[in-house]
């Protein structure tokens, strides 16, 4: 008699085992990102960017521009003790000198921008690498306004 009802049981869980329903049923509506710290650099990139763009010889903000600095002063607004630099970039065309001081006019550029959005001034810094650091190598369009940037980097 207990081999009928072990045997019984078996067939039971055999075939609630063969279950055709294969669609992955979510626990929460949390999408995973990555392993990321919140108020961590990593956190500021990927949920707010960190860089804006320029036009050639221009440290003047686009509209595109000032949208990405708005989602950065969102996220700077959410972490109020953070402190950041501003690193300002260029291409590599142009003398060291002449980059140089546009990456400081572009670095100012974002800067005037935050702070003319109440972002505390103690907690922004500038910097200018000119074209001493390109994100893109390359010497064509593509490349080149890939390198024509300001970087926001969090402490």
């Amino acid at each position: 008699m207990y081999k009928k009802l072990i045997s019984a049981a078996a067939m039971t869980l055999a075939l609630v085992g063969c279950d055709r329903n294969n669609d992955p049923k979510p626990m929460n509506d949390f999408t995973f990102q990555g392993t990321y710290e919140p108020g961590s650099y990593e956190d500021f990139k990927q949920n707010a960017g960190d860089r804006v763009f320029f036009a050639l010889a221009s440290s003047n903000l686009s509209k595109d521009s000032k949208a990405a600095l708005d989602k950065q002063i969102e996220w700077l607004n959410k972490y109020p003790n953070t402190i950041f630099t501003i690193e300002g970039h260029a291409d590599e065309r142009g003398t060291s000198e002449y980059n140089l001081a546009l990456g400081d006019r572009r670095a100012h550029s974002v800067r005037r921008y935050i702070l003319a959005k109440d972002i505390s001034k103690a907690r922004i810094s500038t910097v200018s690498f000119g074209k001493e650091r390109p994100d893109v190598t390359g010497h064509n369009e593509a490349a080149w306004s890939k390198n024509r940037r300001a970087v926001t980097v969090i402490h």
